[in-house]
């Protein structure tokens, strides 16, 4: 045994020699305190505290992408417009969140650090489908704070390597998952909006690039719809935050990527507002 500095279990040890490969379940042994729906001080606070949206996911020919607006509204204040809703959940997976977004961003990292401490404890990754099923457990473990108005509600993509394609994962706020066999879904308040444009445009063939055009195109009818949801702001040179996953692992798109297709997207936009129409000459003949 490894004695800790005042004498006592050295807390490596604790680490080490647990019993559990969930690094959730660690912390709720000895260190409660630390997860995120355990220091919520007053759930009263949930209509002042900010929220995140929106999140649009969608498959395409290669692997599967995710984007999200960059704002947090605080009611009809606009709280921060630079936010970071979609994270790296592993090499080969991503995760966005919306909700409390204190919370939701929290929630996001420990899910990182829970896939993290499952290879390390077991010495193998879990299946694209048992992390979508941690991060199930993860979000009903918020389940008191959700009935009192805390709630969060993440998305999960990733590549498939042994099924070689890319796959959605959609959760309630209890903690159900639900795998969007479409191809496509989104999160927030500004989703019903994206699921519209995103039913008209998604294409299983599409590439990359359209893809990317496609999420632009849905995050911009999300922001026309709901006003808690933000386009790209020109101005600023702030865009949507976008994942892709293939099978060459998770990437983060830089700004010099997103910039331009959004800004294609907003130029396009200026000769017709209302967006892109179905070529219905194409579809009645493939």
């Amino acid at each position: 045994m490894v004695v800790g500095p005042h004498g006592g279990q050295h807390p490596f040890t604790t680490y080490m020699t647990s019993l559990t490969s969930s690094f959730t379940e660690l912390l709720a042994t000895h260190h409660p305190d630390a997860l995120p729906w355990a220091r919520v001080p007053d759930a009263k606070l949930a209509g002042q505290t900010p929220h995140g949206t929106t999140i649009v996911a969608l498959r395409f020919d290669g692997g599967v992408l995710m984007a999200g607006d960059r704002q947090i509204t605080s009611g009809t204040t606009i709280s921060y417009r630079y936010a970071q809703k979609v994270f790296v959940a592993d090499e080969y997976s991503c995760v966005g969140v919306a909700g409390s977004a204190s919370l939701a961003f929290e929630m996001a990292r420990l899910f990182r650090l829970e896939l993290l401490h499952y290879e390390k404890i077991e010495g193998r990754t879990l299946s694209l489908q048992g992390k979508a099923n941690k991060l199930s457990s993860m979000v009903r473990g918020n389940l008191d704070m959700a009935t009192q108005g805390l709630v969060v509600v993440p998305i999960y993509a990733g590549y498939d390597q042994f099924a070689d394609v890319g796959r959605i994962f959609s959760y309630d706020p209890i903690g159900g998952v639900s795998e969007e066999h479409d191809g496509y879904h989104s999160i927030g308040s500004g989703s019903t909006f994206a699921l519209g444009s995103l039913k008209k445009l998604h294409r299983s063939t599409l590439g990359e690039r359209d893809a990317i055009t496609v999420a632009m195109e849905a995050l911009y009818d999300a922001a026309e719809g709901d006003v808690a949801t933000m386009g790209p702001d020109l101005a600023r040179d702030v865009y949507p935050v976008v994942h892709v996953v293939t099978a060459d692992g998770d990437r983060e798109l830089p700004d010099d990527e997103v910039g331009p297709i959004a800004r294609e997207v907003v130029q396009r936009r200026m000769g017709a507002p209302d967006g892109p129409k179905v070529d219905m000459s194409r579809e009645q003949s493939s």
